[in-house]
């Protein structure tokens, strides 16, 4: 296992793992685990009971060009999930920067001998206060073949609602079920599916705060889950394919604020605003 540690102000707040050993059913991928806020609050969870292919903080897509880089079942038109031998896996190539407030990341997306995607990826932390400071992630999946490729979602597969992949963060199961808002709307029905500039999740102690950081990321809706567990999602593939062309790449960013206690719409419509200062 390789890993890299976050910092801020000097404190640990999370762990970044480049190269992982895990079952290739899980689509093996980096990710963040675990994260906490600055008071030691856990707010990421991994491989848990009810899908173990959520692995804490990840970028994770269920359909690239018909390959699962999500793990678990694939959901197949007309069959629904089923368990298929077609997991990629997300293969660290190395660091172009690496220090105290982050790195950036060369990744390979593969399938077998085939690379599907090339991926710069760039995670910073930086602090917000003295109980929130803020994690950016950037990715830029690049098509390095002559044809062009389709990212889709088990949504555009049939499942109706089901339009996750991208970034997804998967928070810790509490006894009391998370809340979450944003800046017009409150609850998983009201907030599931649709676009805002940014959306918060909160739970015992906690709160994030999640916001695009571009114009095209703010234009992808949100992915949420409260009742079943708590997971918030990015997406790139909603209702339509997204299509890359040869040479092609597809970038996102999504800042998010990771607070200590419960916070109110004002504060955290307050600190997305400060998330996403001088953005484009």
């Amino acid at each position: 296992m390789t890993a890299t540690t976050l910092r801020v102000a000097g404190r640990a707040v999370g762990r970044y793992v480049h190269r992982a050993e895990l079952p290739g059913r899980l689509s093996p991928r980096p990710y963040l685990h675990p994260l906490t806020t600055l008071a030691g609050v856990p707010v990421t969870e991994f491989m848990p009971g009810d899908h173990l292919h959520h692995l804490g903080v990840s970028v994770a897509v269920p359909d690239v060009d018909g390959r699962n880089f999500w793990g678990g079942r694939t959901y197949v038109r007309g069959r629904g999930p089923t368990e298929l031998d077609d997991h990629g896996v997300q293969e660290h190539l190395g660091l172009f920067r690496n220090g105290p407030e982050g790195f950036t990341e060369e990744l390979s997306w593969r399938f077998g001998d085939r690379e599907l995607l090339r991926e710069r990826r760039t995670v910073a932390a930086r602090a917000l206060g003295t109980d929130c400071w803020a994690l950016d992630v950037t990715f830029a999946l690049a098509n390095p073949g002559d044809r062009e490729l389709t990212i889709g979602s088990p949504a555009t597969n049939g499942r109706p609602g089901a339009g996750y992949g991208g970034f997804f963060w998967r928070a810790p199961a509490e006894p009391e079920r998370a809340g979450v808002f944003t800046a017009d709307a409150e609850g998983e029905e009201a907030v599931h599916g649709r676009a805002a500039e940014w959306l918060a999740l909160s739970g015992e102690g906690w709160t994030l705060v999640f916001a695009g950081a571009t114009g095209a990321t703010r234009r992808d809706p949100w992915f949420v889950r409260t009742a079943e567990y708590p997971g918030v999602g990015s997406s790139l593939a909603w209702a339509r394919r997204l299509p890359v062309p040869a040479g092609g790449t597809v970038t996102r960013r999504i800042a998010t604020a990771v607070a200590d206690g419960r916070l109110r719409s004002d504060e955290a419509g307050a600190l997305a605003r400060r998330l996403v200062e001088g953005s484009g």
